[in-house]
This record gives structure tokens, C-alpha cells and sequence, in this order.
């Protein structure tokens, strides 16, 4: 999973700061057709970036197929493509310099985060347990999912959305609501920080509701989100990472004490 997070924002910041526009149309495309022959459409700097996804997902392959498993990789490449579209959507945004309507960002941007990704890349090492019918649900967005992910976004664009205008990318969250409702930047918090509150209770609904699958895999989604409540509570600490510095010394380094 880590190194899946790892490509995912490698190619993130691709779209968002670096690739040419017409280059990035090609590198959709590799992805899209996912075979090491795509490569020969694309520059050389993408070359080596494509194959480094490859190369990544060929390595999880080899481990699922010890365990006879690696038919549920085809769901998480699936969503990777779905990501690096959305990547492209809002990257067409900013090179037309156009700032969409809230219902035209929202389900872009839920998707652009990565966590409907990463819920489901989570499932892959947790052996017997994630099953094809787990992957089915995780794979369709499931309203726990869904939560996870619109908590994520929305705490994001809340921290990030100075950062993303400085770089020139206007596609966050805030700027459309601003832009479409006329309301301030406060206000939009306000509006954002709502909505977090009750994904909250949506998910604690559905972590609380009876269910075919074991708490095992309810808990993917919830904890992807704990986690990215912490990066985002105080800040962007996922772009700016030395902010977490010591706790994650905390936690990884200093003894504890008894």
C-alpha cells in the first residue's frame, strides 16, 4: 500500500506542476491500455514514471499469486485508472484556466483524492478474509467508503487550497463554492467542516450497522480516514510533513514510558 500511495502522488504532482498538457493525454492513454509496450507513446521522463507504476503493481501480482489471489488485482488497477482520469480532468481545468461548478468538481475531486483507491487497495493483504464479494462492495463505493472520502477531500481543500492557487492549480473545493455561491473563504469552511461532521455519523452508521463482511474490512475505510483527519486536522501535513515530524517520532523512535 505504501508504495501505491507513494506512485499515486508522483503522478499527482505530474498532472498538477510538471507534465505538458498534450503529454499527460498520452500518459492517460498508457494507462488506460496497462502493458509495458504503451510506454514507446511517451516521453522519456514519463517513461520511467510508467514503469515504476508497472513495475509496482507487478510486484503485488507475484505476491498475491502465491496466495492464489491475483484476479482481485484487476479492482484496485481499475481504480487507478479511474484516478489518474480524474488526475487529468482537473489538469484540462487549469490549463483552460477554468474553475468548474461545485457539482461539476465534487465527484471529481472525491475520486481525485485517491481514497476510494486506496480503500480498495487496502483489501489486498488481508488474505482469506477479503473475498471476490468484498472486493465487489469496496469496489462500488459503498456509503462507508464514501464517507471516508468525502471527509478526506473536504479537510484537504480546506488546508490546501492557498497552497494549490500559488502553484495555479484553482481546482479545489473552495474556489468553486466560492466562485459559484459568492461566499467568502470563512464561509465555506463553515459549509465544508458541516459536511465533515456528518460523514462522521455516516460512518459510524455503517460501522455500526450488521453486515456480511467482518469488522476487519469495515475498519479499512474508517481508519484511512482517521488518518487523513490527522494529516489535514492542522494543516496540509501530508505535503508539508515536517509538521508531524515528532509525533511520528513519537510513535516510532521514543520508548514509551511506563
Amino acid at each position: 500500500m505504501t508504495k501505491t500511495i507513494y506512485m499515486a502522488s508522483i503522478i499527482d504532482d505530474t498532472f498538477d506542476a510538471y507534465g505538458f498538457f498534450e503529454e499527460l493525454k498520452l500518459f492517460v492513454e498508457a494507462v488506460q491500455r496497462w502493458d509495458i509496450g504503451a510506454m514507446d507513446i511517451l516521453p522519456e521522463y514519463m517513461k520511467v514514471l510508467y514503469k515504476a507504476l508497472l513495475d509496482t503493481y507487478n510486484e503485488v501480482e507475484q505476491d498475491l499469486a502465491k496466495e492464489g489471489r491475483s484476479s482481485y488485482l484487476r479492482y484496485d488497477k481499475e481504480k487507478m485508472q479511474e484516478l489518474v482520469q480524474m488526475y487529468f480532468v482537473q489538469a484540462k481545468w487549469s490549463s483552460e484556466g477554468y474553475v468548474p461548478t461545485w457539482e461539476e468538481y465534487y465527484p471529481v475531486g472525491l475520486v481525485s483524492g485517491g481514497y476510494f483507491m486506496l480503500a480498495t487497495n487496502s483489501f489486498l493483504g488481508m488474505c482469506e478474509v477479503a473475498n471476490k464479494e468484498a472486493f465487489e462492495w469496496i469496489s462500488k463505493n459503498p456509503k462507508i467508503s464514501r464517507a471516508s472520502s468525502v471527509i478526506s477531500r473536504l479537510m484537504n481543500d480546506i488546508v490546501s487550497h492557498q497552497f494549490e492557487q500559488k502553484r495555479g492549480h484553482v481546482t479545489t473545493g473552495v474556489e468553486c463554492y466560492c466562485k459559484q455561491h459568492g461566499v467568502s473563504e470563512e464561509e465555506v469552511v463553515k459549509v465544508f467542516t458541516e459536511e465533515v461532521e456528518n460523514a462522521w455519523k455516516d460512518m459510524n452508521e455503517e460501522f455500526l450497522r450488521p453486515t456480511a463482511f467482518p469488522v476487519a474490512l469495515i475498519e479499512r475505510p474508517f481508519n484511512i480516514a482517521r488518518v487523513l483527519e490527522f494529516l489535514y486536522k492542522k494543516g496540509d501535513c501530508y505535503t508539508h510533513s515536517h509538521a508531524i515530524k515528532d509525533q511520528i517520532a513519537a510513535v516510532l523512535r521514543d520508548p514509551v514510558t511506563i
